[in-house]
């Protein structure tokens, strides 16, 4: 099978994303693909788990779609379990799943406390649950491979959008906690930081910026591109890179990276 960018070589190689039915977790699905990884695409929304599974199936590679609620502990201990039967093994853990709020929350320009709990429990407490879930089985082969997908709003926080770039922010850190938790077992555990992307996350963060300026004449993605004058490369990031960058800390080529929190946003963050 031919591999895109083979000198990163997946091949043999097990993965679970979780959130990956869609945006950022589809691009990393398939990119962990063509590097020759199985895959587990789990997802709170199975169709569309399933759908990118075939995807990822079509490269070459298996993979399985898998019904998860990274915010409970038992469905993330369900999702290791049903990845184990199906590959018989888990090497790389993703952690994308992530929420921008509480239902109703692109139509509130402070978040609530609703806001503020919802995204902890899936943002934060997701990555703690799935890691929990997956990290017995990598001790006692003592190898693997974690990589959280925080957020540049990790790094700098946003007028009324508190409760998002906070949870982000405790993602890099729980990435820390894990990567000293987890080195003497010889998995490393890291984060990227991904920029602007034309997300639905995005899409939805537009509507609401735009709605609280009281502007009905500015598309969302006019809102979006004004964005890029802050990135010094001039262009928006997209799930492929994203995936690029979780490939790399996925293979061998990274096993001396360890609680890093790689930004991965055009230069707009250098740090």
């Amino acid at each position: 099978m031919a591999k895109e960018n083979a000198y990163i070589d997946l091949t043999g190689r097990v993965a679970i994303v979780t959130g990956g039915g869609n945006g950022i977790g589809r691009g990393i699905a398939l990119r962990l693909g063509n590097a020759g990884a199985d895959i587990a695409i789990a997802d709170i929304d199975h169709a569309a788990a399933a759908r990118v599974a075939g995807e990822v199936a079509a490269l070459g590679v298996r993979a399985e779609a898998i019904e998860v609620d990274v915010a409970d502990q038992p469905s993330t201990d369900a999702m290791v379990k049903a990845s184990l039967g199906k590959f018989g093994r888990v090497d790389i853990l993703v952690n994308n799943a992530g929420i921008g709020g509480a239902p109703g929350w692109t139509g509130r320009g402070v978040g609530s406390t609703a806001d503020w709990n919802a995204v902890f429990e899936v943002n934060v407490l997701g990555i703690v649950h799935a890691t929990d879930s997956v990290s017995a089985h990598m001790m006692e082969r003592r190898s693997g491979k974690i990589v959280n997908i925080a957020s540049a709003a990790g790094r700098r926080g946003s007028p009324g959008f508190a409760h998002y770039s906070a949870s982000k922010a405790s993602a890099i850190n729980v990435t820390q906690a894990f990567a000293y938790q987890l080195a003497p077992y010889g998995i490393n555990v890291n984060s990227v930081c991904p920029g602007v992307l034309w997300t639905s996350l995005w899409q939805d963060i537009s509507k609401r910026r735009l709605g609280m300026i009281g502007d009905s004449e500015t598309t969302g993605r006019k809102y979006f591109e004004d964005r890029l004058v802050n990135v010094p490369l001039g262009r928006e990031q997209t799930p492929e890179d994203i995936g690029n960058a979780v490939a790399f800390l996925s293979s061998d080529r990274a096993a001396s990276i360890t609680g890093q929190a790689l930004n991965v946003d055009g230069g707009a963050m250098m740090n």
